[in-house]
């Protein structure tokens, strides 16, 4: 095992931890946010400020956990099965089609969708079912984990595999909690725009009920104008 992995290196821990913090920071920020507006006071009251500020906070976090990442690859031992060629291929292979993954989910949700917008307030009108959605539901996460492997693989180092699990191992847990909420706050959307329907037909209504009342009215003098002719 102390071939594959050195687990005396400080720095095999520290990525670790870093891959564990980065989901669980900001899903305890986006509830918090989504709860509380916390961000969004801290923004002076303005959410789109607010979600871009956790989206560079995101984004600055993944940098130091990729740099963390790297940095405990150089400290483990290479192995060398993992530097044939046909490794190097996978390797090469992992990384493009993660990073088309992860660029493609960007460009298809923008900023806002990327980053937790929903949690802001910031919904999107549809569902975005195209490419690379069709693929898999968390291209993002998905696309991420190739990374990492891609990596492993490319510097032959079996602790990056090790850590790649634990990035999936990560992301997956994160969507148990990602997932049921973000579709409970598209659905009360869907139910706040109903309510506010039924409401607004509601109103229609009633107009028509009193021009019913009105030709109702109407039809009385006819009455009094025919009577008279009939005596």
């Amino acid at each position: 095992m102390a071939n594959l992995v050195d687990l005396s290196q400080p720095s095999l821990y520290i990525s670790a931890a870093m891959i564990i913090f980065n989901p669980t920071f900001w899903n305890i920020a986006a509830r918090t946010e989504y709860h509380h507006k916390t961000i969004t006071k801290l923004a002076g009251g303005n959410s789109l400020y607010g979600c871009y500020a956790l989206a560079v906070t995101i984004f600055v976090l993944g940098l130091i956990r990729d740099a963390f990442y790297e940095r405990a690859l150089r400290a483990q031992p290479t192995h060398p099965l993992l530097l044939s060629l046909g490794s190097q291929a996978l390797a090469v292979l992992c990384v493009a089609s993660g990073n088309v993954l992860v660029l493609s989910s960007m460009w298809a949700l923008g900023i806002t969708g990327t980053y937790l917008g929903d949690y802001f307030g910031i919904l999107m009108d549809d569902m975005v079912t195209g490419f690379p959605f069709n693929v898999t539901d968390a291209p993002m996460y998905y696309g991420s984990t190739l990374s990492f492997l891609g990596t492993a693989l490319w510097y032959g180092k079996p602790a990056g595999v090790l850590l790649t699990v634990l990035v999936l191992v990560a992301y997956r847990i994160a969507l148990t909690f990602e997932d049921p909420f973000t579709a409970e706050i598209y659905a009360k959307r869907e139910r706040e725009q109903k309510g506010r329907g039924m409401q607004a037909h509601g109103k229609k209504v009633e107009p028509i009920g009193e021009k019913t009342v009105a030709q109702g009215k109407k039809m009385e003098p006819l009455g009094e104008k025919v009577g008279p002719k009939s005596d």
